[in-house]
């Protein structure tokens, strides 16, 4: 997209509002042929009801076939294309956190996990440990890990999770995960991707073999894996490209740092979904626009708990009235991308999506699903870059182009 094209037909002075409600994860597969997706399988009477007014479709985070992360799926929902606006999951982890991350840092986002005997990893959550255990091993390996010519820095994220950082000169994040990805499987060994690198890797691999050291008696995390190094980019912020004044609604450090990133305002973490609405209805009069992130349909997927996925749909459902009293202009209903229970993994499916507004062509389909959603004038698989200037639109924010 071109930024500047789009800049130059902003409208000024326009108080619409638009609503983005993520629900994590939300697309996902039938467990057995024949049957239903975790979203056709939820009771959702007031999605159902809004996608009768509404146009949908299946929005594709990336290329097809392509597996996206979180961070280059809400990317894409802000309006950047994720190809060409790259970034590691550790930038996003750390400005999450409010992590004070300068230029020159290299940061990366840490998993607590499970090894056997044989350093095979067993459990990449180790158990989903809680926060204050997670703040409990990150002292313990700040205080016994000592490398010459670097600072390390390690910071609690929520749970099992934890942000990586290195201080120091002539750093470079252009270095290999040491996370598989996948049980079954030894961590891999951090590599330099550039010979400016080099050094990096070096300093991270000997952070990983001093960790595993302190934290072999541990249980049961008892080792660590390490992806997403990265260095902080220069991107234009999202209220100067769409002419918005944007809010982020979340309550997990992750997806406040995606928000953050882009220049959004961005609220303390919410310690529940009731909450997250209720800071919308509270800074309703002092925004435009508003990212509201629900988590949990993501981690249930990633568990294989289909049941608890459809609970966690069924939750936000009961929500959705409280957000339609506040008479958004525009109110995007989607996921960043598929998180299967059946998978317990993110998978390339499109995700379903509905865009409400009264300035929308409804497509008159009765339900929102991802069968359903097949059939909307959005389309089967349209770029998820597309969403927020087609809110804009909808919202009456963009100018005629051309004479």
């Amino acid at each position: 997209m071109d930024f500047k094209v789009l800049q130059s037909l902003l409208k000024k002075g326009m108080n619409t509002k638009i609503v983005l409600l993520v629900m994590d994860g939300l697309g996902g597969l039938p467990i057995v042929p024949g049957g239903k997706t975790e979203l056709e399988t939820a009771i959702r009477p007031n999605l159902n009801a809004l996608a009768e007014r509404s146009i949908l479709g299946l929005q594709q985070p990336l290329l097809p076939g392509m597996t996206p992360g979180s961070g280059p799926a809400h990317i894409g929902l802000f309006g950047y294309d994720p190809i060409n606006y790259a970034i590691g999951r550790g930038v996003l982890s750390a400005l999450g956190v409010d992590f004070d991350l300068q230029p020159d840092d290299v940061s990366a986002r840490g998993n607590f996990c499970t090894v056997n005997e044989n350093d095979i990893i067993t459990d990449r959550r180790a158990g989903r440990i809680p926060t204050e255990k997670g703040a409990e091993l990150c002292n313990l390996l700040s205080e016994n890990i000592k490398i010459p010519g670097v600072e390390v820095i390690l910071t609690p994220e929520k749970e099992y999770r934890f942000v990586f950082v290195l201080r120091g000169p002539g750093l470079n994040g252009d270095v290999s995960d040491t996370d598989p990805q996948a049980t079954g499987k030894k961590a891999l060994q951090a590599q330099a991707l550039s010979s400016e690198a080099k050094t990096t890797a070096e300093y991270i691999q000997e952070f990983v073999l001093q960790a595993n050291e302190v934290l072999k008696d541990q249980t049961p995390a008892n080792s660590l894996v390490l992806r997403g190094f990265s260095q902080l980019p220069k991107w234009p912020k999202f209220n100067d490209v769409f002419g918005l004044n944007s809010l982020a609604i979340a309550m997990y450090p992750m997806y406040r740092g995606v928000a953050k990133l882009v220049g959004m305002t961005v609220m303390p973490a919410a310690q529940s979904m009731e909450e997250e609405i209720d800071m919308l209805e509270q800074k309703w009069d002092e925004h435009d626009f508003f990212f509201v992130h629900i988590k949990k349909t993501d981690s249930y997927g990633e568990d294989g708990n289909f049941d608890a996925k459809v609970g966690i749909i069924e939750q936000v459902d009961d929500l959705l009235p409280r957000i339609l009293a506040l008479k958004p202009d525009v109110l995007l209903v989607t996921g960043d991308h598929s998180t299967p229970a059946k998978m317990r993994s993110h998978s390339w499916h499109p995700v379903p999506t509905m865009l409400y507004s009264e300035l929308c062509r409804p497509d008159g389909i009765s339900e929102y699903g991802e069968r359903a959603c097949l059939k909307g004038s959005l389309g089967p698989m349209f770029p998820s870059y597309e969403l927020i200037p087609l809110a804009l639109a909808h919202a009456s924010r963009i100018e005629k182009f051309g004479a």
